[in-house]
Parts: C-alpha cells; structure tokens; sequence
C-alpha cells in the first residue's frame, strides 16, 4: 500500500514531460515536499486531450457525493489493481481518468523505499472530479497498489503500482475500448526490485494507518 511518500526533487530536475503544461507560477512557487500525507495536495499528470500537470486531492472523492467535506466519509487513498476494473467506486476513472503522481520515495512502516539513483518514479494513480451545482469543482485522486516485490514483502503485504518512465502518455490517455485497458494490466502486475533500495527513518515521520 502506499500511506505516505515523499517528493524530494527540485523542479529543475522534475520529469521533462511534468513541465510541459503546469500551473502558472508553479516554478517559482514549487517547494519539496518531505512528507505528503493523505488529504495533502499532490502534483499530478492527468490527459484530458493532451498531458497537463496539476494539483489535485489525495483522497478519492467520487462525483455523485452530495458532500465532499464530510468527514465521515471515507476518501480511500489507495485502490486495488486487481479489482479496480470492477469496483463501482473506481472503474469509471480506471477507463477514463488515469493519473501519474510523481514521488522521490515512499514509506513502509519505518523504512523509505527510493531508486538507488534518487530518480523521480511514477507511482500510478486514477482520479476523479467533483462538481456542485453552483460549478464548483474539486480534483482528487488515489494510488493504484499490487502485491509485493521481494524488497516490499518483508515491510508490508501490499506496495503501490509504479509507472515505468516511457509510459507516461499511454497511461494517462483516455482509452477506446477493453483490449487497449487490458494492454495496461502488465504494468500493474509489479515492478522489478532491481535499482530499489529502502532505509531506515524516523518512525514518528511515517506512522500511518491503512485502509486497504
């Protein structure tokens, strides 16, 4: 699963393809962010017609909620691969509204899992949008998670989707029919520990409670 993760990089060394079509002002306003908890703001890709990066809620918030802000309700953070497809909750985003949500680690327990390099990854998400009838409009997205790698599986019984660089566009683009969805399904089946390392850190800056 993914409850907390980290995006350590500087906007000069961001993805090329996150600075094509961002927010106006983002590169002077952008700060590293050391620990981006559920509820938090999250930089994303989305593909309405063309890649755009963003900022949206990280919290799935369906479109039919008659309140978004009601704290009773939960706002799952995560949303299972294997089941996305079917979940009523979720299959209308995985056919129409996949995202990518750029991170320089992310937190298991008290270890932080990050590539050897310190490269940006893509952790693979799917969002949603919600609007009240006045036009108001509120952009929020959730972490797609597969079973563990080998590095993963001692630390937790689940580990976020992650996007290979390359696939940022067939990800993200909206798609016609069921074979080319299908043709996403290698993708979410796992990634290689190969390059991964994790490391200890302060427990106090990880701790997290699971919903999924």
């Amino acid at each position: 699963m993914c409850g907390r993760f980290e995006l350590n990089t500087e906007f000069n060394n961001l993805p090329k393809v996150l600075k094509q079509d961002y927010p106006c002002g983002l590169d002077i306003k952008y700060e590293t962010q050391k620990l981006v908890r559920p509820g938090d703001p999250v930089l994303v890709i989305k593909n309405e017609g063309k890649m755009k990066t963003t900022f949206m809620s990280w919290g799935f918030i369906p479109p039919w909620v008659k309140n978004p802000f009601d704290e009773k309700k939960t706002r799952p953070f995560n949303a299972r691969s294997e089941t996305v497809e079917e979940n009523k909750l979720f299959s209308g985003s995985w056919r129409y509204k996949r995202c990518l949500i750029p991170a320089s680690g992310f937190f298991e327990k008290k270890y932080r899992i990050r590539k050897e390099n310190y490269e940006t990854f893509w952790l693979a998400g799917i969002w949603s949008k919600w609007a009240s009838q006045n036009g108001a409009e509120i952009e929020s997205c959730c972490v797609l998670t597969t079973e563990p790698n080998d590095l993963i599986k001692p630390l937790h019984h689940r580990m976020p989707v992650v996007v290979p660089n390359g696939y940022e566009e067939n990800w993200t683009e909206k798609v016609k029919d069921f074979y080319e969805l299908k043709g996403l399904l290698p993708i979410m089946m796992g990634w290689s520990p190969d390059g991964w390392v994790s490391e200890q850190v302060n427990k106090k800056q990880t701790d997290q409670m699971s919903l999924f």
